[in-house]
């Protein structure tokens, strides 16, 4: 992943682009994660509500219709990655959902509450993974 979408580096949330949605569907959700993370699982980015009819986000910006949650920083919208130096790039994967019915979350949901939110809920997903070390 270029220097600009990391946390240190502008933290700007990069373009992405999508297509094929099915045609109920009644939302589209984002979440960015990083499953290389010294912890655990880490939510760079959450995002549910995103209009069915949308075909994206440009860079910068939060998709449309979508809401933004909080993420594993403690702070609403996107953070991008920041491994501890040294380690080995750690991959960051964008996942896209398309689901039947709007997601019921608690209120600071982590990773493993949105993939057990869209358990069966789930229409059509999509994944884009960048690599980003420092």
């Amino acid at each position: 992943m270029p220097e600009r979408f990391s946390r240190p580096g502008g933290n700007t949330s990069p373009p992405l682009e999508w297509s094929g949605m099915p045609h109920d569907t009644e939302e589209v959700v984002l979440l960015c994660e990083d499953p290389d993370a010294p912890d655990g699982t880490f939510l760079h980015w959450l995002v549910t509500g995103i209009d069915p009819t949308a075909s994206g986000v440009p860079e910068g910006n939060q998709p449309p219709g979508g809401l933004e949650w909080h993420n594993d920083f403690g702070e609403i919208g996107y953070s991008g990655p920041q491994p501890p130096p040294g380690d080995e790039p750690h991959r960051y994967f964008f996942r896209l959902y398309a689901v039947r019915e709007p997601l019921k979350l608690p209120r600071h949901p982590n990773a493993d509450d949105v993939h057990r939110a869209l358990e069966g809920r789930e229409l059509a997903s999509g994944t884009l993974v960048g690599r980003f070390g420092r």
